[in-house]
């Protein structure tokens, strides 16, 4: 499949919106994958047995990635799905009440976002999402709807792959859904996962197993467990004060106190790997929120309050960037800059490689405390809570604003999904 770039041959135009409020009668089928389809929607439901390969009940397929942001306001509740292909806003209700008082936390992994409020967190179904076969992707789209209540108000970390949905608390427990039936639109029954316990980090669904980060009494490591949570086996590398993770391609990354460790699979047999900082880090300087392009292996985490770490997971190398008071920053890797935006709201693209800052838009002018940076193939997006937008940035482009999208309220959170 031939990667997305529709972007560059669009202007930018007004946003419409949609007036209509999503109904949970929608339905998504499930992800399967059978024979060809040459990426176009069935006339009719097909057999089973005659089903085209990449065929999803309920969804279109198509030949580009279908990227959405999922949108929050902290202060309202208000939620909105903003359509980056054909520039609609949908707006969603998230809770039987129709307001959720306020969304305090919003994560992502890919298709649903997460939305953390004073009472749960919530489910929402973006309607985009990607399916990674390795030699081949497949994109779908499908309509954008609300799951229901997830977990409670503290939910820390959500990480899934295609069966399996783990919600982890702040407390340390960690319940664990089935994933086909979030996708049908309906909340399943969770379990917990037993044995995790108040030291538990996050729990990270990883080829057929479960990762689940472990700290304090001594037990600094990572464990594999079944579906099922019965222990696998204990990886021998430690560790030390696990706090943040991401999936990549070539394993799954955590964050330790003196660097971090690449968990990795090969015909059922798990390993780890330390990549150490190579120097002495605070507990202030640590790579504790990674940010990354959705299939790349470089990942970029704050380095305390002026610089920016880059971790090559392929070279399994550090760099720290001097940037001065940064807010967010990511990078979408194999060669792209690093994108940094500080407290002035200036947007930032650095050369890794050099360390050095080869352009510079000032883009946001107050209010730049809760924005992030999400990236894409081609494209970064940065929300602006205080005018009420979200702009569209071409990092290859000097930093080009390619569109701006008016959104109507405040968008305090915002998550790329479609990923």
């Amino acid at each position: 499949m031939t990667p997305r770039n529709t972007h560059q041959i669009r202007h930018a135009k007004v946003l419409s919106r949609a007036a209509v409020l999503v109904g949970a009668g929608l339905l998504v089928g499930l992800t399967g994958c059978q024979s060809d389809s040459g990426g176009q929607r069935p006339a009719a439901k097909p057999r089973p047995s005659s089903a085209p390969h990449g065929y999803v009940e309920g969804a279109e397929e198509s030949s580009e990635q279908q990227s959405r942001l999922v949108l929050a306001d902290a202060r309202t509740g208000t939620v909105g799905v903003l359509d980056l292909t054909t520039e609609d806003i949908t707006p969603v209700n998230v809770t039987p009440s129709k307001r959720t008082g306020g969304v305090r936390g919003l994560r992502t992994d890919g298709r649903f976002a997460y939305l953390r409020t004073d009472d749960a967190t919530y489910a929402v179904d973006s309607g985009t999402w990607t399916v990674d076969h390795g030699d081949h992707v497949h994109y779908y789209r499908a309509p954008i709807r609300p799951v229901g209540p997830v977990g409670g108000p503290g939910t820390a970390q959500v990480h899934s792959d295609q069966s399996v949905t783990a919600v982890s608390s702040v407390k340390g427990d960690t319940r664990l859904f089935d994933r086909k039936k979030l996708e049908e639109g309906t909340v399943p029954r969770g379990r917990s996962l037993s044995g995790a316990g108040a030291v538990a980090g996050a729990v990270v669904p990883y080829a057929e197993h479960l990762l689940v980060a472990s700290a304090g009494a001594g037990r600094d490591t990572v464990e594999v467990r079944s579906r099922d949570g019965a222990p696998v086996a204990a990886l021998d590398e430690p560790c030390a004060s696990a706090r943040g993770e991401a999936v990549t391609r070539r394993g799954v990354v955590f964050g330790c106190a003196d660097g971090a460790l690449l968990v990795s699979e090969d015909k059922g047999t798990f390993s780890a790997t330390k990549i150490p900082y190579g120097r002495a880090v605070g507990a202030g300087e640590r790579a504790v929120d990674f940010r990354h392009r959705a299939g790349s292996t470089t990942l970029a985490a704050k380095a305390g309050d002026d610089a920016v770490w880059v971790l090559d997971v392929t070279d399994r190398t550090w760099t720290r960037i001097g940037t001065g008071p940064v807010v967010a920053a990511n990078t979408p890797g194999e060669g792209g800059p690093l994108l940094v935006l500080g407290e002035d709201g200036v947007l930032s693209a650095y050369d890794i490689a050099a360390k050095k800052r080869t352009a510079r838009t000032d883009l946001l002018t107050k209010g730049a405390a809760s924005a992030v940076v999400e990236v894409d193939i081609s494209r970064a997006y940065v929300n602006d809570a205080d005018a009420r937008k979200v702009y569209e940035i071409d990092y290859n482009d000097g930093l080009r604003l390619a569109r701006t999208f008016p959104v109507g309220f405040a968008p305090t959170h915002m998550v790329e999904t479609g990923r």
